[in-house]
């Protein structure tokens, strides 16, 4: 089954987060991830806002774990440290 990456953020620093949004990109794609929303418009209705939402689809949960423990999204996530406030979670779709 499919899984969605799921994250909130609030970009303290721009330029290592420059750096993080492109190693991220990469590492993302290279584990079959696909962007299906990143920052565009929204409406918190509920919890702490973040002005930064992202949404990705992985092939499987298994798929957005192992991108996010693989060489380049733990390089990537070195610039984001120090550079954002963001909680991420993992979660499997509902089969259609």
């Amino acid at each position: 089954m499919t899984a969605l990456w799921i994250a909130h953020v609030t970009v303290t620093d721009e330029e290592p987060y420059k750096k993080y949004a492109a190693l991220a990109t990469k590492a993302i794609a290279e584990h079959g991830g696909v962007f299906l929303a990143r920052g565009g418009r929204f409406v918190q209705m509920e919890g702490p806002e973040r002005p930064r939402n992202v949404v990705a689809r992985f092939p499987s949960v298994e798929a957005a774990v192992a991108c996010y423990e693989s060489a380049t999204y733990q390089e990537a996530l070195g610039h984001a440290k120090g550079a954002a406030e963001r909680e991420l979670v993992i979660v499997e779709e509902l089969d259609s």
